[in-house]
């Protein structure tokens, strides 16, 4: 009969820890490399020698159990709670070989709860190339443990861990320290009122920060008899036990750990020089971010003309090729039309994911971490709110998550709240189709003006966040201090299967969680575009061909029959025989005009039509027609549903094999006569885009991680009223 165990994996930050983790369940998770990457417990299956069977979770990053973050108290309250079912059978600590000190900190906390405990010492490959030599038998005697030497680049070691958890039985559970004798009468007193509890234990149930997280976990109520310290005095305590327990560490080390200084030398000090140089550190992440814009443009082009073509030919070909009706509309119209407005940025978003995973695995990120903390700190934030607005370029979700590594509850509250003004992989499609229409393709000192629109949107989203992260510092009036502090792991070569899955992963997830929303919302669209009650939408034919009788035809399709004259009068300079037919061609126009004006009458008098009729008030001052408000409303399900909302609209009845930005491109506003989607219209929407709160998704989980609606709609309100009023003023101002 095959044993289950719990294995928790607890480490450090930036010790690998989720590397390992991949290693021994072949599930694939997200490997950082700077702080606070993971802020939730991860679980996967390992089989182990002797037909044993692990459930191994893969805990938070936290250098201590002294809790002063959401991260370090998930740890806590789970090696605490005996009653967990996740409760470890056997914790495996997770260390970097050029960090042992400071991960060993945490091992002889945990060892000291009495649980099996084991010690991973990571990245082994860099041992000879930092000079590193390690005692390792004498340190398995000093920790009273055993040791697994591991390199999870070269895949080595991996095997011992797994021998090591399966024999867990074998290893022991004395504790490395008598933690009482920091205050031997304050601990004497403890044992007395609590004859029948672990003293190390009680102590941490005692300290634990209860601040951040719910308190219903605790095993152990405190006696209201028991005469208490104050916070400061428990802090004082807390110091004086870190003390103690590195003078045991230092005492060991010295026996079993050598560094050889003249070999431990090298490139990383002078890049740090650079990298995190007061101007030069701000001007190369400058740098570095417009050349990964411009890669974004320049690459993915022709990826994203093939996808676009494709879709388009594939909705003629079913059009042409199923029988006529309902269900082939619904699919060729519909499904295709909506899926193809987003799988085209596939590319872009791709790219994007490849550089974050680039800047993440190299170490870099951890930088730039250091590196804003002196720009955030007059805003009320700090370096790690930076974590928060780096990841927030992928998805706000996780970002709005990853604040839980933020010990101080006001900058936690503040960082959450701007979060959602940087710039999401959501938005990108909206940006990109939006500025490939409205933006020339020039180019300035050899970077495209497009993707300099699109940096520039970046920055303002920060730039936005940083603003009012400075009126909420003010505002609030909530009292806090924290201190920063940030690890700067070593500069690697980033590991191809890493950066491999986390491209693919992301951008599987964003297609395939997009995907969903905007196939729903592509039949809805599909049904209440292609349906209506009114005699107008029965009768449109006969309207519209009566119409064009008496006033002529509409401007978009004026501008659609003379471009398609002019594309013919071009073609016939080459060839002088097919002259004499230009007035079949201008029939041919017409005729198309005529079929593409009445889908237009019906999609306008159908139920969307009347829906967007009934907003178009409201976002016509700012250059919109009501199509665009449709796209606008469907839109907060999730940012990305604004290009297939569009591609579904304009697709309902028309028979063109045209892809989505043509179409958008030929868009005519039946009042200025001018092309919809224009330098103001255009500039108006990204500036709405990059400001308003356009996702309900993120509005759920800033209520799940604020406990209370109050935060979320504040923070719906206030984003976008200010959208609305900047996309306003822009469109009045450039029109």
């Amino acid at each position: 009969m095959t044993k289950n165990i719990n294995v928790a994996l607890i480490g450090n930050p930036n010790t690998g820890k989720t590397s390992v983790f991949n290693e021994l369940t072949g599930l694939n998770q997200k490997v950082g490399n700077y702080p606070g990457i993971t802020v939730e417990k991860k679980e996967g299956i390992c089989k182990l020698p002797r037909g044993v069977k692990a459930h191994i979770l893969d805990l938070p990053g936290t250098y201590s159990l002294n809790t002063t973050s959401l991260d370090e108290s998930v740890v806590v309250e789970l090696l605490l709670n005996k009653n967990n079912k996740d409760y470890p059978d056997v914790a495996v600590v997770i260390s970097d070989v050029e960090n042992l000190k400071r991960n060993l900190l945490l091992f002889t906390q945990i060892k000291d709860l009495k649980i099996p405990t084991l010690l991973v010492i990571n990245m082994s490959d860099r041992m000879s190339k930092k000079g590193i030599t390690i005692n390792l038998s004498l340190l398995e005697e000093k920790l009273d443990t055993r040791i697994a030497l591991v390199s999870t680049r070269k895949n080595k070691g991996i095997d011992r861990i797994k021998e090591l958890i399966a024999d867990y039985k074998n290893l022991s559970t004395k504790p490395n320290l008598n933690a009482s004798v920091i205050s031997p009468e304050y601990f004497g007193r403890l044992q007395t009122v609590f004859p029948n509890e672990d003293l190390y234990k009680l102590w941490l149930v005692i300290t634990q920060d209860v601040n951040f997280s719910p308190v219903d976990k605790k095993p152990i109520k405190i006696s209201e008899d028991f005469e208490t310290k104050s916070k400061s005095e428990l802090k004082r305590l807390q110091q004086k036990e870190t003390i103690y327990r590195y003078k045991f560490i230092n005492n060991i080390l010295k026996e079993t750990y050598q560094v050889d200084r003249t070999k431990a030398k090298g490139l990383r000090a002078g890049l740090d020089r650079v990298l995190t140089h007061k101007v030069f550190g701000y001007l190369t992440f400058f740098v570095i971010l417009l050349t990964i814009f411009q890669a974004i443009f320049d690459w993915s082009s022709y990826p994203m003309d093939f996808i676009d073509e494709q879709f388009a030919a594939g909705s003629e070909w079913i059009k042409n090729t199923l029988p006529e009706g309902a269900f082939t509309n619904l699919i060729a119209e519909g499904v295709l039309s909506g899926i193809g407005g987003i799988v085209i940025f596939i590319p872009q978003i791709a790219f994007l994911f490849l550089f974050i995973a680039l800047l993440e695995e190299s170490g870099y990120m951890s930088r730039v971490v250091f590196l804003m903390d002196r720009l955030m700190r007059p805003f009320g934030l700090s370096g790690k709110s930076v974590v928060p607005l780096i990841s927030g370029t992928a998805c706000a979700i996780p970002a709005v998550m990853a604040t839980r590594n933020i010990d101080s509850w006001k900058e936690r509250l503040i960082t959450i709240l701007v979060t959602p003004f940087t710039t999401c992989s959501a938005r990108l499609p909206v940006y990109l189709i939006i500025i490939s229409l409205v933006i020339p393709e020039g180019r300035f000192m050899g970077l495209g003006y497009q993707a300099l629109a699109l940096m520039l949107l970046y920055l303002m989203g920060f730039g936005a966040a940083i603003f009012s992260a400075m009126l909420l510092n003010r505002v609030l009036k909530i009292k806090s201090r924290s201190f920063f502090m940030a690890e700067m792991p070593s500069y690697k070569l980033p590991l191809f299967k890493n950066v491999a899955f986390t491209v693919v992963e992301k951008t599987k997830s964003f297609v395939l969680g997009a995907g969903k929303i905007i196939l729903a919302i592509s039949i809805v669209l599909w049904f209440l575009g292609s349906n209506g009650f009114s005699e107008d939408f029965e009768n449109a034919e006969d309207i519209v061909i009566q119409r064009i009788e008496n006033e002529g035809f509409s401007a978009n399709s004026q501008a659609f029959i003379k471009t398609g004259i002019e594309d013919f009068n071009l073609s016939a300079l080459a060839l002088p025989e097919y002259r004499d037919s230009l007035q079949a061609f201008n029939n041919l126009l017409e005729e198309k005009a005529k079929v593409q004006e009445i889908a237009s009458y019906k999609l306008e008098h159908s139920y969307i039509g009347y829906m967007g009729k009934a907003i178009e008030p409201l976002v016509q001052p700012m250059g919109y027609d009501w199509k665009i408000g449709i796209a606008l409303i469907t839109s907060f399900a999730a940012r990305e549903v604004f290009v297939s909302t569009l591609a579904t609209i304009y697709s309902v009845g028309n028979d063109e094999e045209e892809t989505i930005k043509n179409r958008m491109a030929a868009e005519i506003n039946e009042q200025t006569k001018k092309p919809l989607f224009n330098l103001a219209s255009g500039i108006s929407l990204l500036l709405f885009y990059a400001f308003a709160m356009q996702c309900m998704s993120t509005l759920a989980i800033v209520k799940k991680e604020t406990n209370s609606w109050k935060w979320p709609l504040l923070q719906l309100a206030f984003m976008s009223t200010f959208a609305y009023l900047i996309s306003l003023i822009a469109y009045q101002l450039l029109k």
